[in-house]
């Protein structure tokens, strides 16, 4: 595995790991807790040395999977993790990044990931309640101390990573970006460009779709979060098929996977770029990060850059109150 840059010289893993589904959001939870220890512990072994988490996330209880995994090999590692939200009761009611509480946040992370100090501290969704500036100075204090080394933002539009970048240097903004959401591509990637800030696709293989294992007749269980996504409603799978299926041509052709296609097709697109993948088994880690040998032509790049308005995708990537929480 092959390191990129990120902003302010991050180096990580060219590929690296969404740890969110080792606790949440994917049907019923693993039932063995050492197994994801193995698939965290694995990763690294394999050459992934940047994992991502956050405190909402359970909440709180993949965060410390992640500690105790990855404890053992905390120097060889960067992780990312993230504030932002207002948790009570054991569930997010809303959204609070206040400095106080950016500062609270910061320590019980610290704390659930056995660490002292987080590597990449993300604004999990931008607060319209509390200015960008006060957000990224009180990242900076916290870098000042030593308790963080990197400020991110997650979802957030060109106007405040502008802003917030001004404050504070941003190291990296993490978004959804895929061969079928291409949200990023006309104000955000060329802001990061311009301002030498590193990019972080999160699902980046569509939440499962682009790796062809997903079709209109699959049954999501309880607690699967594609049940509340319009994109993943069984008419909309079925109109998306199309694109998958040109990505499953050329990665046969290419004696690959369609996932690693997806992937591979990310990589190319800026050298700053790192996406993020998603997983609960060894072998889908092994998959993704293989990802980095499957060369595509300028043509094969070119045709992938079209798919999606060529074909079209049906449905948004978030139900109504997810999406009116990005771009901000």
């Amino acid at each position: 595995m092959h390191t990129r840059t990120l902003g302010q010289g991050l180096e990580v893993s060219a590929v690296g790991l969404g740890a969110m589904g080792m606790s949440q959001s994917y049907g019923p939870n693993p039932g063995d807790r050492d197994d994801m220890v193995a698939v965290l512990r694995g990763a690294v072994e394999r050459g992934v040395t940047f994992v991502d988490t956050a405190e909402v996330y359970g909440p709180y209880v993949n965060e410390e999977l992640v500690g105790e995994a990855l404890e053992p090999v905390r120097d060889d590692v960067v992780i990312a993790t993230k504030f932002g939200w207002d948790i009570r009761d054991g569930r997010s009611v809303g959204l609070d990044s206040r400095p106080e509480q950016i500062r609270r946040v910061a320590d019980a992370s610290l704390r659930r990931l056995r660490t002292d100090r987080i590597d990449l501290f993300y604004q999990h969704r931008v607060d319209p309640d509390v200015p960008i500036e006060e957000v990224a100075g009180a990242v900076g204090e916290l870098v000042r101390a030593g308790k963080v080394r990197h400020l991110g933002l997650s979802e957030a539009g060109a106007a405040t990573i502008r802003r917030a970048h001004a404050a504070f240097p941003v190291t990296a903004v993490q978004s959804e970006y895929s061969l079928w959401t291409r949200d990023p591509e006309p104000e955000v990637l060329p802001t990061l460009a311009e301002l030498g800030i590193g990019f972080v696709p999160f699902s980046p293989l569509g939440k499962g779709f682009l790796t062809g294992t997903v079709s209109p007749s699959t049954a999501f269980t309880d607690g699967d979060i594609r049940r509340t996504i319009p994109r993943f409603s069984e008419e909309n799978r079925a109109a998306n098929e199309r694109l998958v299926d040109h990505v499953r041509r050329l990665a046969d052709a290419k004696a690959a996977t369609p996932g690693q296609v997806a992937l591979a097709w990310l990589l190319a697109q800026q050298p700053w770029i790192v996406p993020i993948p998603g997983t609960r088994r060894l072998e889908r880690v092994e998959e993704n990060a293989a990802a980095t040998a499957v060369a595509l032509s300028a043509d094969e790049r070119a045709e992938l850059d079209a798919l999606a308005v060529r074909v079209g995708v049906r449905g948004n990537r978030y139900n109504d109150a997810g999406m009116s929480m990005v771009g901000r």
